[in-house]
């Protein structure tokens, strides 16, 4: 059995409203990083400077074009998938159902007209699902971030006094897209981290809760080559913090990486919450850096939601995301939580 690293017994620490700051914070932070998805650090800049708050999409966002400010994307909409199919089944994320789950949803963005579609290792899992393999075995060449972002669910479900066990919860949750080393050690590390701060854990701990997560789901799947998302996790919140404020951006993009690729991107939102700032402002930071920054923006904000709770969030920001979307957030964390008392 791995243990949680340095804080006290999780069963007697637990913080039920850091489950729906978890949630409530990565939909803040999908919705902060929708205007600037995909783009280059240059272009953001150009066209909005820094976000320092919600926006509208601007003229060169071609995937959520003409989306309101506030608006979530495919992260929050998929992690609430895998919340209710968690809770359909009793804990468990049944693959076929899944499938059929990630299916019907491109299915309905597509009749939308919407560009925000399954990303490209869920896309090809569902492509071989279509064609006949079975749904467990689909996700063997999986190595993006489409698990982790999603996967804050399985971390408020689970809790982290047995990291192996959460793991265990982590790769069933991603079996079907992401069965690689690679793609279980990112949506581990988030899983962690966020399971971490719902049993009371600091900022600093659940990082180190998602390292120690990341090294035991590296060795989990299939093996594809990569850089180790543990290793790099660690040099990273030990190199941000040494870098200049307003250099910081600049290195995130382009000495961590923003890109859909798992060892970047997850890493990019556990090194903006090791700066130790101001939830909304890391927030912000990550909505400016380039790239995926709706991913990850929002996997630092379930992490940030998770570790400081409800006082992470301005109280008109909450009101924006969860009435812009219609999001009713409380339900789905009760039952999450019931599963966790249970486990």
């Amino acid at each position: 059995m791995t243990t949680l690293p340095t804080h006290q017994d999780p069963a007697v620490h637990q913080h039920p409203s850091h489950a729906l700051a978890a949630l409530t914070g990565l939909a803040i932070g999908d919705a902060l990083g929708m205007p600037t998805q995909s783009m280059s650090l240059a272009q953001i800049r150009a066209d909005h400077g820094t976000i320092t708050g919600f926006a509208d999409a601007g003229p060169h966002q071609r995937i959520a074009a003409g989306m309101p400010a506030g608006t979530i994307t495919d992260d929050t909409e998929q992690a609430l998938m895998v919340a209710e199919l968690l809770l359909e089944g009793d804990g468990r994320l049944d693959p076929t159902r899944f499938a059929e789950a990630l299916i019907a949803w491109e299915r309905d963005m597509e009749a939308k007209g919407s560009l925000d579609l399954l990303g490209p290792s869920t896309k090809t899992a569902v492509q071989r699902i279509l064609d006949g393999v079975p749904a467990s075995e689909a996700g063997s060449t999986g190595t993006t971030n489409g698990a982790a972002m999603r996967i804050a669910p399985v971390g408020i479900a689970v809790p982290s006094g047995d990291l192996g066990h959460l793991v265990d919860a982590v790769q069933d949750a991603s079996r079907v897209t992401h069965d690689t080393g690679i793609g279980i050690a990112g949506a581990s590390a988030v899983a962690a981290a966020v399971s971490a701060g719902v049993d009371g854990a600091t900022r600093a701990e659940a990082l180190d809760a998602a390292v120690a997560a990341a090294t035991i789901g590296a060795a989990r799947g299939n093996w594809v080559a990569g850089a180790d998302i543990a290793a790099k996790t660690a040099w990273a919140r030990s190199f941000l913090p040494t870098v200049p404020a307003d250099g910081r951006i600049d290195a995130v993009s382009r000495l961590i990486g923003t890109s859909v690729a798992s060892q970047e991107s997850v890493v990019a939102a556990l090194a903006l919450v090791a700066l130790d700032l101001d939830p909304w402002e890391t927030l912000c930071t990550a909505a400016s850096i380039g790239g995926d920054t709706d991913t990850v923006a929002a996997m630092a904000g379930a992490v940030l939601g998770a570790v400081h709770g409800p006082d992470a969030w301005p109280a008109d920001a909450v009101t924006t995301v969860t009435t812009v979307n219609h999001l009713e957030l409380g339900p789905l964390v009760d039952g999450l939580l019931a599963l966790r008392h249970r486990a």
